[in-house]
């Protein structure tokens, strides 16, 4: 007799598992910054169903995977341990994702990935975009103490991280061998979203510091160092993006304690969003922005798809940083929310 695969426990966490680690990575090419997340959202739901449906975990099959479950997990994520919208949505759609591998798999499951998936995610609430102003900016660059070596590596990667509007994820995943310092327009090569390479041209005064920071940090030429790092126990180790929020934090209130007035959450991501910003109110045309920031939709309000050319990108983006002083005015809004999407 054919066993239940809605009520096989042993199913279920096989499924999950293959998912995870299978499917994700090896089929789907997610990124390996979505599969944490995935399996986070996954874990919360099973951790739930524990605490508060009272179920052993042992025993968790697909058939707890019901509407009514999802439905109430939602109300309580939202409602008891009020998270963000964004983050319930995502804990949702990693649920969905998982069915609907699942009822790919076992068909006799497809009834539950459907029942699911009639459980929506929530409206997210529009908030004020979040970037830093210019005269904002100029005090993060100047906050590192440039006396010690450690203050001078991370001004390189605020500066990294501001010009090629690089996720924290990507400035963190550089090596020595990412830099084309000697290519006729030198370039970086980010490795980004969607297992995805894309080139950004380096800015004259990026480079200046690059070359300065390479004698000091890199003075070997081993490829696949990584670009940022600590030392521990005679060893290079890459950061992580704790201490890079931690780094901008820290920088923030340097920066309020010098007079400066600071955006009351300074987060990372904030610098990528407001070199696109910076770019497009300086007159660089949207869908090299769209390139810049490795965005897979590259299409305009206009519809169609354009691509710079690498010299093309870098001649738009030297203009900026050569011209632009002007206030930011922004026109509109619907294009600089389509511009920012992450």
């Amino acid at each position: 007799m054919k066993k239940d695969s809605s009520h096989s426990s042993l199913i279920f966490w096989d499924t999950a598992k293959k998912y995870l680690y299978h499917h994700l990575p090896d089929i789907r090419k997610v990124s390996p910054n979505t599969i944490a997340s995935y399996r986070d959202g996954l874990n919360s739901y099973i951790n739930y169903l524990e605490q508060k449906k009272n179920l052993n975990r042992k025993v968790i099959c697909f058939s707890d995977c019901s509407r009514e479950n999802i439905n109430d997990y939602l109300d309580w994520m939202l409602n008891v341990c009020k998270l963000a919208e964004k983050t319930c949505n995502l804990r949702i759609t990693a649920i969905h994702s998982m069915l609907e591998y699942a009822s790919n798999e076992y068909s006799e499951l497809m009834a539950i990935y459907l029942s699911a998936c009639s459980v929506k995610g929530v409206k997210v609430t529009s908030r004020p975009i979040e970037f830093f102003e210019r005269r904002q900016m100029q005090a993060l660059m100047t906050a590192p103490d440039m006396t010690k070596k450690t203050e001078r590596r991370n001004q390189m990667m605020l500066i990294l991280l501001y010009d090629t509007a690089a996720r924290v994820s990507e400035l963190l995943e550089l090596t020595r061998g990412s830099l084309h310092m000697d290519s006729e327009v030198p370039y970086i090569t980010i490795y980004g979203k969607g297992r995805k390479y894309r080139n950004i041209p380096l800015m004259d005064k990026t480079q200046h510091h690059l070359k300065r920071y390479l004698k000091e940090f890199h003075l070997s030429n081993g490829k696949d160092e990584p670009l940022f790092y600590c030392v521990t126990y005679g060893k290079r180790h890459r950061l992580s993006a704790d201490t890079m929020e931690a780094m901008l934090k820290k920088y923030t209130k340097q920066c309020i304690g010098s007079g400066v007035e600071m955006p009351g959450s300074p987060h990372c991501h904030m610098i990528r969003k407001t070199r696109a910003m910076d770019l497009y109110q300086s007159g660089v045309p949207l869908t090299h922005i769209q390139q810049l920031l490795g965005h897979e939709d590259l299409s305009t309000t206009s519809g169609f798809y354009a691509f710079a050319t690498l010299d093309t990108l870098a001649k738009a983006m030297n203009k900026v940083n050569e011209e632009s002083t002007s206030e930011k005015k922004w026109n509109s809004r619907a294009v600089i929310e389509k511009l920012l999407r992450l």
